[in-house]
C-alpha cells in the first residue's frame, strides 16, 4: 500500500508541475488540481496535508536535484572557476527543461500562498550564492582567480544570472532560453 501511496504523491506533485508549466496561468487551486487527476479534492487531502505541503514537495526535488549535481560538478571538476560555470549552465538548462519548478523557484507560483513558501525559496537562492562563493574562493586558491577578485561580489552577480535566467524565461512565456548568450554573459562575469 505504501508503494502506491508514494506514486500517487509522485503522480500529484507531476501534475502539478505540468499545471504551473502553463504559461500565465492563473493560480491552481486544489479543485483544479484534483480535477485534472480524476481525484477529489479529499483523495488530495489523504497524500497532502495543505496545498503549502505539495509546494515543499516540489521544493524536495528541486534541491536535490539542483544540489546533487552541484556537488558532481564539485566532485569532478578541480577548478573553481569551472565549477562556477558549469553549475551555472547546469542551473540554467534545469529551468529549461523544468518550466513548472521553475515559477516555484522564481516565486511567481507562490503568490497567495503560504509565506513560508516564499522563504523557502529564499533559501535555495542563498545556498546557490554560497556555492558560488565557494567556487570562486576555490578559484583564488588554485591560482586561475586573481587573488584581488571580488569573490563575493562575483558570486552575487553570478546568483542573480541565474535568478535573472529563470525569470525573463517565466516572463517570456518560456521564449527566452536562459542558456542562450551564457558562456558569452560568463565571460563577461568572470573574465
Amino acid at each position: 500500500m505504501s508503494g502506491k501511496t508514494g506514486e500517487r504523491k509522485h503522480q500529484i506533485l507531476q501534475t502539478l508541475a505540468e499545471m504551473l508549466e502553463q504559461p500565465l496561468s492563473a493560480r491552481i487551486t486544489t479543485a483544479a488540481l484534483a480535477a485534472k487527476l480524476q481525484l477529489s479534492e479529499a483523495a488530495l487531502y489523504r497524500h497532502f496535508a495543505s496545498k503549502a505541503q505539495m509546494f515543499e514537495g516540489l521544493f524536495e526535488f528541486i534541491e536535490t536535484t539542483i544540489f546533487s549535481l552541484t556537488n558532481q560538478i564539485i566532485a569532478n571538476e578541480p577548478d573553481g572557476l569551472q565549477q562556477a560555470k558549469k553549475i551555472t549552465l547546469m542551473m540554467l538548462t534545469f529551468a529549461e527543461r523544468n518550466r513548472g519548478m521553475t515559477r516555484v523557484l522564481t516565486g511567481d507560483a507562490l503568490v497567495n500562498e503560504d509565506a513560508r513558501l516564499q522563504a523557502r525559496a529564499s533559501q535555495i537562492t542563498d545556498r546557490i550564492d554560497a556555492t558560488f562563493r565557494q567556487c570562486l574562493r576555490q578559484a583564488v586558491s588554485t591560482g586561475s582567480l586573481s587573488a584581488s577578485s571580488e569573490t563575493t561580489a562575483m558570486a552575487a552577480l553570478l546568483t542573480q544570472q541565474v535568478i535573472g535566467g529563470w525569470l525573463r524565461f517565466a516572463q517570456s512565456c518560456w521564449q527566452y532560453l536562459p542558456t542562450k548568450h551564457i558562456n558569452a554573459q560568463l565571460t563577461l562575469i568572470l573574465g
